[in-house]
């Protein structure tokens, strides 16, 4: 199964003091993941996995880059999409199928301005059937991050498919045109995987993983301040049905470079 997924090399961007993080750890049991149950693996047939989570009973929040097939840059049907909610040792705590899905009208796959792609690499998707489950209680949001801040991400990839994985404690390093630049431990699969702060002891989502990248050779995960972007989808899932569009497609250039100069790229594997 391949994995859509954005990796970037950054050459003097970001300027940014690197903070302790913790380990990963995985979520095995049901008493572990207690806390993250709505946090699932989305499936795109056999093209590739992401990892995304609930924010109402029936709309999930993910990266939009995984809408789209990683080889051909054609949006991928949504027929084709299954989420898992906390699927853990081959089972899920509830299975559904995706009504449609709302990418943000201001994400392009092929863009070669990949501050803004980030910025804007979100979508979400709604459910075929609500899930209404006692034990999956959807994730509020968070208005902001900012540079320091102390996050935490839950994510599945490639070498955690079967289970979540937890790391409690990443940082924020630096923020730039709406895109985050944060320390966490992300790899193939991990794209849409929530990131959030604790407020009042309760997890909130303040952003999703976008990228991995390198910054002076350290790995780092990239993601996007939340709180615009969303708001925005969430205007258009309650318009009509025009204002979207589930038929936007790329010409598919294998790697992109930055226009800004500054050496950045991303390439799709």
């Amino acid at each position: 199964m391949r994995r859509g997924y954005l990796f970037c090399i950054f050459a003097a961007l970001f300027s940014a003091q690197v903070h302790a993080a913790s380990q990963l750890k995985t979520l095995q049991t049901g008493d572990e993941s207690r806390a993250w149950h709505a946090v699932g693996r989305l499936n795109f047939g056999s093209v590739s996995f992401c990892t995304g989570a609930l924010i109402a009973e029936d709309l999930v929040l993910t990266a939009a880059h995984c809408m789209f097939d990683p080889d051909t840059g054609q949006r991928l049907d949504d027929g084709q999409i299954e989420f898992l909610a906390d699927w853990r040792g081959g089972r899920a705590s509830a299975y559904r199928s995706v009504r449609r899905s709302i990418i943000h009208p201001s994400f392009t796959y092929s863009s070669d301005n990949f501050v803004s792609r980030v910025a804007h690499d979100v979508a979400i998707l709604e459910l075929d059937t609500p899930i209404r489950n006692g034990t999956i209680v959807p994730f509020d949001t968070a208005t902001t991050a900012h540079t320091g801040d102390e996050v935490g991400v839950v994510s599945y990839a490639i070498d955690r498919a079967d289970a979540p994985s937890l790391q409690e404690v990443c940082h924020v390093l630096d923020q730039r045109g709406g895109s985050l630049v944060l320390s966490c431990d992300v790899d193939f699969g991990s794209s849409g995987a929530p990131i959030f702060v604790i407020e009042n002891g309760i997890p909130k989502i303040v952003s999703v993983v976008s990228a991995k990248a390198e910054m002076g050779g350290t790995p780092v995960a990239l993601g996007m301040t939340l709180a615009n972007p969303l708001s925005e989808l969430m205007a258009l899932r309650n318009s009509s049905a025009s204002a979207f569009s589930r038929t936007q497609t790329v010409a598919g250039a294998v790697t992109d470079t930055d226009s800004s100069g500054s050496g950045a790229k991303f390439v799709r594997p």
